[in-house]
């Protein structure tokens, strides 16, 4: 009679056997209580890696999202990630929980948009855009604030580095991916352009000289008073 082997000597297969995944009704409230408590968004890597052995959090999202449908809170895509977030009808009901906030720079509006909108793009390429330099200030607090990121080196001369906007980008506008960013128009129904015809070809902003704005007194600062 052979003598049976202790768990710890079974073959890793052999052993994972051992342990059944949970019920898909179980996984999808392990899915959602995690998502509840974390306020980033949360990739389905990272839910195999605090689920038992054997669970399917992609599966699981797929039956949560459908639960949540027509509800107050909905389950996003924000790039490779989810998140529980308010249903985007029902953002004015928020109105009163945020700090008020003040509007971005015309310069730091434009020179997002630039990102968003052509990246990975360098900084001679947003400035080429604009038609005027860009304040290091602007860049950094962009930054800071994780809007944006550097992206990969580009192959010219001198490798200048690129920028790309992240997932706190997306996320903070409700985007899945850069690919769902909102046309001309919807940014200037928005306020976050003026209400003006571009002069000639589409590009962000109007190439005028920003000397008053970005002066060298001002240059570190992004925000303006509303």
């Amino acid at each position: 009679m052979s003598e049976e082997l202790p768990p710890s000597d079974l073959p890793e297969e052999d052993a994972q056997s051992l342990f059944e995944a949970p019920p898909m009704g179980e996984q999808e409230r392990m899915v959602e209580a995690i998502l509840f408590a974390t306020a980033e968004p949360v990739t389905t890597k990272e839910l195999a890696a605090r689920m038992p052995h054997g669970s399917d959090p992609a599966e699981a999202l797929v039956h949560l999202r459908k639960r949540y449908e027509g509800r107050g809170v909905n389950l996003y895509k924000i790039g490779d990630a989810w998140a529980l977030r308010t249903a985007s009808d029902l953002g004015f009901l928020m109105q009163r929980e945020t700090v008020e906030t003040r509007k971005l720079s015309r310069a730091a509006i434009e020179t997002l948009a630039i990102i968003a909108y052509h990246q990975p793009v360098t900084r001679a390429e947003i400035e080429e855009i604009r038609g005027v330099s860009v304040s290091r200030g602007t860049v950094d607090q962009l930054l800071e604030m994780e809007w944006i990121r550097f992206g990969r080196r580009k192959m010219t001369p001198g490798r200048p580095v690129t920028f790309v906007v992240t997932s706190h980008f997306l996320d903070h506008f409700g985007l899945e991916s850069a690919r769902d960013l909102p046309g001309v128009k919807e940014l200037r129904a928005a306020g976050l352009l003026e209400n003006r015809p571009p002069p000639g070809s589409f590009q962000i902003g109007s190439g005028e000289d920003d000397t008053d704005e970005e002066s060298a007194e001002g240059q570190s600062e992004l925000f303006e008073d509303e």
